[in-house]
């Protein structure tokens, strides 16, 4: 019922001229978003031919670990757990081209090829010859897919909710359907109705703050930001995950909210199954967001794992 009402709520908006008028969400400028989410105008740097925005904090000297958002969303989404682990890591994290404050990619390729490139590329223009990776929903395919196929970049893996496993929607070797409700958001973003579907992260939505809707309703008015989802979302062609997962060596703890309603907490197993080296740590009562959701509760975990290179291998706590 209330995808019915979201849907006729669009249509309402596209096909009469004053509601239309009313909903319609143009794009936010540069100015002014990069006062409100730019800590410093170096972090907009250039990295082989796109322009990328790229917080860079800890020592420099410190082992580096690189933090990727996922689908809709920003650097920011990692802010609590940056702040709890830049004292001892060089800490990395970046908007994804055409996300948060990365402008739409310059060749409209948003394909995982054409980001690991980009990976790598600005591993080597910050110097980094190795990092580890820590990487949610669409982000944790990426940083395993980096694992896999580029070994000698990878320490360790921090996977938080990944996918990679076909979902209702989706299936291996083919673009999913891009639902009218998503292409509709060219023209009108509604506030409430952005919450509705940011709350779905949660298992509690009443962890979702004001601030948090705010920052995510104004990074996707961003200039080009809504195309470049929709071109995200019909490039995305997922391929069966085992080969590449039985290639990777590097340690890897998986992160869980077992009341995640975006990709199932039953996946966790398929990774177990597939994976060399790996530990799971779960959260009976969160979602598909915990760095946002508790991060003071799913940050320590990650920070021993990060931190100890002694960890116990194949470990299984639930906090």
């Amino acid at each position: 019922m209330k995808t019915v009402l979201r849907v006729t709520l669009i249509v309402l908006a596209l096909a009469l001229p004053g509601l239309g008028a009313w909903l319609y969400a143009p794009d936010k400028t540069r100015a002014d978003l990069e006062p409100l989410y730019l800590a410093r105008p170096g972090d907009m740097i250039d990295v082989a031919g796109a322009r990328l925005h790229v917080r860079d904090t800890g020592p420099r000297a410190a082992p580096a670990v690189i933090l990727i958002h996922g689908f809709g969303s920003s650097l920011h989404t990692w802010e609590p757990w940056a702040e709890g682990l830049d004292d001892a890591l060089r800490v990395i994290r970046l908007d994804l081209p055409g996300s948060g404050l990365s402008p739409p990619d310059p060749a409209d390729d948003y394909t995982d090829d054409h980001v690991i490139a980009l990976l790598l590329a600005m591993m080597d223009r910050l110097g980094v010859q190795r990092a580890s990776f820590v990487g949610n929903s669409v982000g944790g395919r990426l940083a395993w897919t980096m694992a896999a196929r580029h070994p000698e970049r990878v320490d360790r893996l921090v996977l938080v909710s990944p996918d990679g496993f076909a979902s209702p929607g989706f299936a291996y070797g083919k673009a999913p359907d891009v639902p009218f409700i998503m292409q509709a958001m060219r023209y009108v973003l509604p506030r409430g109705l952005l919450k509705s579907n940011i709350a779905v992260g949660y298992a509690d939505p009443a962890a979702l703050t004001g601030p948090t809707v705010t920052r995510y309703h104004d990074l996707m008015l961003a200039p080009g930001a809504r195309q470049a989802m929709l071109d995200r979302m019909e490039q995305t062609v997922l391929r069966d995950p085992v080969p590449m997962l039985r290639r990777i060596k590097a340690p890897v703890l998986l992160v869980w909210g077992q009341k995640d309603s975006m990709i199932p907490f039953a996946n966790a197993a398929d990774y177990q199954r597939e994976l060399a080296d790996v530990r799971l740590v779960s959260f009976a009562d969160l979602g598909h967001l915990p760095q946002e959701e508790a991060p003071a509760r799913s940050l320590p975990p990650v920070r021993a794992f990060l931190l100890d290179a002694r960890s116990a291998t194949g470990a299984i706590t639930k906090p």
